[in-house]
C-alpha cells in the first residue's frame, strides 16, 4: 500500500510539473500577462503623444498663428514692421 501510494504521489508531482513550470504553465502565462499589462501602459502613452503629436500637425496646417509662433522662437525671425530689442542682464 505504501508503494502504490509513493506512486500516485509521485505521478502526481510529475502532472504538476509542466502546469506550474512548463512551456504554457502558470508561471509563464502570470510573466506574459505582467507584460502585456506594462505593454498597454506604454501603448497608453503613445497614443496620448500620437493624439498631441496629431493636433499640432493639424494646427500647423490650418492656422498661421502657430507658424507664427514657432518662426518667433524657435527661428527668431520678426515681422518687417516690427523692431526687436534684446535685454542683456549684466548680472549673469
Amino acid at each position: 500500500m505504501r508503494i502504490l501510494g509513493g506512486i500516485l504521489a509521485a505521478l502526481i508531482v510529475l502532472i504538476q510539473y509542466p502546469l506550474w513550470l512548463g512551456k504554457g504553465g502558470w508561471l509563464r502565462v502570470w510573466e506574459v500577462d505582467r507584460q502585456l499589462e506594462a505593454q498597454r501602459e506604454r501603448n497608453g502613452q503613445l497614443q496620448v503623444r500620437n493624439q498631441s503629436l496629431e493636433a499640432e500637425v493639424l494646427d500647423l496646417k490650418q492656422g498661421v498663428d502657430a507658424l507664427e509662433e514657432r518662426a518667433r522662437y524657435e527661428l527668431g525671425m520678426i515681422k518687417s514692421d516690427e523692431v526687436f530689442f534684446q535685454i542683456v542682464d549684466k548680472h549673469k
